[in-house]
């Protein structure tokens, strides 16, 4: 399925609504029955909420922003309070170029049990070219453990290991350091000295830890920046094994994603949207 432009002259604003083309039976019958439904947009980082609205051909947006039957014609999405249109905010999370206007957005949709659609690019033509540019899926992009590491991660520590391989190098010895003073200590948590130490070094990967929180989320506004996108703000939760967040699971039900940073990865499972980030890995893929 993809999404096609109209309204061409005013993209940089609302204005600019982008027309579903070719959607599944399933997703076509889900909106037109909804009228509308939030948007999750994919990012390289992964989910991250919207301002926008999937909006069915027989439902419209009123002056007051609200959802109401109208016959538009069209299934597609437009911004709601949003200033831009989903196109500017795809070109803004991934990097592209700001000319020329997009012919068509390539993309995927699924519907999420809170009744949201995540949709993801998969690929963009621009107006005029010959040849559409690929917009790589990483699957658990900001996740790195003993048994999966991101590609999306690997670029990021290839790319400071480029620029300077001393950060690199110092960064791994000290989350080395970390891990193995914690091999012998029977705390069930981390404690949030050893995170303060661990900071300095992600930080000169790319994740900057926010302030340490004694509810909710541990770092609930944790910045990643990675491969020269823009900053992503991810909540993390900080635990000694990953398996002590699986009481937290049946109260995930918000969207966007989450990070769990821990020593040792041994959670079975983890939901589609949460990441699992184990030092212990990281310290030997940085400093095999």
């Amino acid at each position: 399925m993809h999404l096609q432009q109209t309204k061409v002259d005013s993209r940089a604003t609302g204005g600019p609504q982008y027309y579903f083309h070719e959607l599944p039976v399933s997703v076509k019958e889900f909106i037109r029955r909804r009228g509308s439904c939030p948007v999750v947009l994919q990012t390289p980082y992964g989910i991250t909420n919207s301002p926008f609205l999937a909006v069915g051909r027989d439902h419209k947006l009123n002056k007051k922003e609200d959802v109401v039957k109208g016959k538009v014609g069209h299934d597609r999405i437009q911004a709601a309070h949003g200033r831009e249109s989903i196109g500017e905010s795809i070109r803004f999370w991934y990097g592209l170029k700001t000319e020329p206007d997009f012919e068509r957005i390539d993309v995927e949709v699924i519907i999420h049990p809170e009744g949201h659609f995540i949709v993801t690019p998969t690929s963009v033509l621009m107006r005029g070219g010959k040849r559409s540019k690929i917009l790589e899926k990483i699957a658990s992009p900001l996740a790195f453990h003993r048994d999966y590491q991101s590609k999306f991660w690997k670029s990021q520590i290839a790319a400071v290991r480029k620029e300077c391989a001393d950060d690199i190098s110092w960064a791994g010895s000290q989350l080395r350091r970390i891990v193995n003073e914690n091999r012998h200590v029977n705390t069930r948590n981390v404690n949030e000295s050893d995170l303060l130490r661990a900071a300095g070094a992600l930080s000169l990967l790319g994740m900057n830890l926010s302030p340490y929180l004694t509810s909710g989320y541990d770092c609930p506004e944790t910045r990643f920046c990675f491969s020269g996108l823009p900053p992503y703000a991810c909540p993390v939760e900080i635990k000694k094994r990953s398996s002590n967040f699986s009481y937290q699971i049946t109260r995930y039900t918000e969207l966007p994603r989450a990070v769990v940073f821990c020593m040792k990865h041994d959670l079975v499972n983890p939901p589609e949207h949460i990441d699992v980030l184990e030092l212990s890995a990281l310290a030997d893929y940085l400093c095999p």
